[in-house]
């Protein structure tokens, strides 16, 4: 293949396309955030920063501490791109280190950190997989309207006479077996 050769028609396209059917059965925004969250709390642990000739040193006691839950959240972010069944340990444990990370690492490097793993951790908790769309038969189309249920029956009299049994819901019904007995009391 040369310089001139133009990628296949619509190559792009059908990339994106699988990009985002591959995204949409995974927690991708939590891991991309508790991913993320990873690196401001690995970096000003260890950052000089420089303010014209003055030099900043952001150096803590617990520089090894950082180091470790910066690299945990980003390995939990990863993980939750390609093994999503670990969603809730993952996003209990980027929420757990997170959290750690307000006293180890300059208040979870400088909130950024903090906010991004909180969040993330939370997505991740709260994701769950959709159900798959039900393949429709080529050529049927689904009836439209005229779905109503019939008539339902109603009470008729003041004894109750009329009363559908399928309806009736006081479970008192001697068709259920229950006779007014009920299992709280």
């Amino acid at each position: 293949m040369s310089a001139e050769t133009p990628a296949a028609t619509g190559q792009f396209t059908r990339r994106r396309l699988q990009f985002r059917s591959w995204r949409g059965t995974r927690p991708f925004w939590a891991g991309l955030y508790i991913l993320l969250a990873g690196f401001p709390i690995m970096y000003f642990p260890y950052a000089h920063l420089q303010i014209g000739n003055l030099t900043v040193a952001m150096a803590t006691t617990a520089g090894a501490g950082s180091l470790i839950i910066g690299v945990l959240l980003v390995v939990l972010g990863i993980s939750l791109w390609y093994q999503k069944h670990i969603r809730t340990f993952a996003g209990i444990a980027a929420i757990l280190l997170a959290l750690v990370s307000l006293p180890v690492s300059n208040f979870g490097g400088f909130v950024m950190g903090f906010l991004l793993a909180l969040i993330g951790g939370a997505m991740a908790v709260a994701w769950s997989p959709g159900a798959p769309p039900k393949p429709q038969p080529e050529g049927e189309i689904p009836p439209a309207g005229d779905d109503a249920p019939e008539e339902a029956a109603y009470f008729t009299g003041p004894e109750g006479e009329g009363v559908d049994e399928s309806n009736d819901l006081s479970g008192t019904s001697p068709v259920n077996g229950a006779n007014g007995r009920h299992s709280a009391g």
